[in-house]
C-alpha cells in the first residue's frame, strides 16, 4: 500500500532539521511521496532544497492569499525562475482567503488569476487555497484555463460546492478536517467525491486528523486521512490508498 500527501509543510519550522526522521514516520505508515508547498519567497526555497535532497520529495511553489499585496513584477520573475526548478510540480500554494483577510480582497483576485495565467504558460498544475470564498473562487476558476489541472487543497465546502468545482474537472484534496466528527459538511463531500477525482492530504504540521488531533500534524498522518475516507465510503484503505495515489500521480504529473 502506498499513499502520497499531496499538500503538507515539510518546510515549517516545526520540521526544520528534522526533515529525514519525519520522512522516515512517514514510510512506516505507507505514505510514501510528499509534495512540500510554498506559499512566498522563503517557503518555496525551502520546498525546492527539500526536493533537491530528498528523492520522495516534490515541490509546489507559489504566492499564497496572505502575501498577494507583495506581488509584483520582480517576484513574479522569481517565482518564474523557481517554478522552472527540478521536481517542482505545481504553481501552489495559490487563492483567496477572506478569513485572515491579509491582503485586500481585490489583490489576492488578481494576484491569484495572474498566477494561473503563468501556470498555463509553463504548462504546470495549480494548487489552490480558498477559506470563506468560494464564490470568488469559483468565478475565476470558471474564467479561467485549467489544461494542465488544478487541485482543490483541504476542501471544505458542501455538496453543492463540491459538484460545481468537479463540473470544472478540479480535484479535490481532503486533510484532517474529513476525520472530524462535527465536520459533516465535508464528510457528506467526501462521500460524493468520485473515486477518479479524489486526493488525500495533511497540510501539517496544520489540521491533524483523528486520532492524534490536539498534537502536531506530519506528513504521515495521510494515513489516517485516507483510513477516514475509506470509513465514510465504506470501503477498504487500500481502495482509496490505490485511487489516491493514481490520482495524484495524473494530477501533478508525477514520475
Amino acid at each position: 500500500m502506498k499513499i502520497i500527501d499531496n499538500h503538507t509543510h515539510l518546510n515549517d519550522a516545526p520540521f526544520r532539521g528534522k526533515e529525514e526522521y519525519y520522512l522516515e514516520r512517514a514510510q512506516k505508515l505507507g505514505v510514501t511521496k510528499i509534495i512540500c508547498a510554498g506559499q512566498d519567497p522563503e517557503f518555496n526555497e525551502r520546498a525546492i532544497d527539500l526536493a533537491q535532497r530528498f528523492d520522495n520529495v516534490y515541490a509546489m511553489v507559489g504566492f499564497c492569499p496572505d502575501v498577494a499585496k507583495d506581488y509584483n513584477q520582480k517576484t513574479e520573475d522569481l517565482l518564474t525562475e523557481q517554478l522552472q526548478s527540478s521536481n517542482v510540480v505545481a504553481l501552489g500554494e495559490i487563492g483567496l482567503d477572506y478569513y485572515w483577510d491579509k491582503s485586500p480582497r481585490d489583490v489576492q483576485r488578481k494576484v491569484f488569476a495572474e498566477q494561473i495565467e503563468l501556470a498555463h504558460k509553463l504548462h504546470l498544475p495549480v494548487d489552490i487555497h480558498t477559506r470563506d470564498a468560494f464564490a470568488d473562487c469559483y468565478d475565476i476558476l470558471k474564467h479561467s484555463n485549467l489544461e494542465y489541472g488544478a487541485i482543490l487543497h483541504s476542501f471544505n465546502g458542501n455538496v453543492d460546492w463540491l459538484n460545481k468545482f468537479l463540473d470544472l474537472n478540479v480535484y479535490i484534496s481532503y486533510s484532517g478536517v474529513v476525520s472530524f466528527t462535527k465536520a459533516t459538511d465535508v464528510h457528506e463531500s467526501a462521500i460524493n467525491t468520485p473515486m477518479d477525482r479524489i486526493l488525500v492530504e495533511t497540510d501539517a504540521p496544520y489540521l491533524t486528523p483523528k486520532p492524534y488531533r490536539g498534537h502536531q500534524n506530519e506528513p504521515g498522518y495521510a494515513r489516517y486521512v485516507a483510513e477516514a475516507i475509506a470509513k465514510l465510503k465504506n470501503i477498504s484503505l487500500e481502495e482509496v490508498a490505490n485511487a489516491t495515489y493514481a490520482n495524484t500521480v495524473r494530477a501533478y504529473g508525477l514520475k
